[in-house]
């Protein structure tokens, strides 16, 4: 059983299971540093997990404790983070996450097939009589501590566009435009339309696997964000080099 401890506002475990990733710092300034994250490295300290997460790793690195994230990636998903160095800046790189002013691309791994029609939500072809792209409009609730998230009659608070981007024998990579930022949106919209993402332990049924387990990650990538520097006015594009990697038959 871990032991912890309070340091730093967080939960410090002093026995933890090691993580054989690391993030790859892809740029840095007086203000931001963006990295990308690997598959199974969490964000930020929860759980088990505190040593073996982005922001305890960039804060010893640099011997900064008041590096932050400006917004967060599921622990299973890869891709472009950023994290704030300036306390100062902390509020304006957050806010432009907040209000939806970062372009974000996903790129995942999913069956090919014909998409099903879910119970709830909408689902609006973009360009017909194709099947893709599509706009996929929902209702999302995820409580803290429940593992899954679920769709639900009502308002919708959930939108994805996606796109089939190409096709690799019974799987085709799709690329994932969020124009919201609900907890598990992307993995939740692609099994409700009948395509799972590959290596998802939660969608469409919770999968139970070992800690140190790091044979099937999920085939999920945050590829690219692009936003204008809140200080600088300049035009930041940032992406991803973690690969889809096929990982069987679905």
């Amino acid at each position: 059983m871990a032991v912890g401890s309070e340091q730093q506002g967080h939960r410090m475990v002093l026995k933890e299971p090691q993580i054989p990733f690391e993030p790859r710092i892809i740029y840095e300034d007086q203000r931001i540093i963006v990295v990308d994250k690997p598959h199974f490295l969490a964000t930020m300290p929860r759980g088990m997990w505190y040593a073996s997460t982005v922001l305890i790793w960039m804060r010893r690195l640099y011997g900064e404790p008041a590096i932050i994230p400006a917004h967060r990636l599921d622990r299973a998903t890869a891709g472009v983070l950023v994290l704030v160095r300036d306390p100062a800046a902390r509020r304006a790189y957050q806010m432009l996450f907040q209000e939806h002013r970062v372009r974000k691309i996903y790129q995942c791994l999913a069956p090919v097939r014909p998409i099903v029609r879910p119970r709830t939500g909408t689902v609006r072809h973009l360009d017909p009589p194709r099947v893709f792209p599509l706009e996929r409009r929902s209702r999302m609730i995820k409580h803290r501590g429940v593992l899954q998230a679920w769709e639900e009659r009502g308002p919708v608070n959930a939108v994805t566009r996606v796109e089939l981007t190409a096709g690799q024998g019974c799987l085709a990579a799709y690329t994932l435009y969020p124009k919201t930022g609900k907890t598990h949106q992307l993995r939740v919209h692609m099994n409700a339309l009948g395509l799972p993402i590959v290596g998802d332990d939660l969608y469409p049924r919770i999968q139970t696997r070992a800690y140190d387990d790091f044979s099937r990650p999920l085939q999920l990538v945050a590829r690219r964000l692009e936003f204008t520097d809140p200080f600088t006015g300049v035009n930041r594009i940032f992406n991803s080099s973690v690969p889809l990697e096929p990982q069987g038959e679905v």
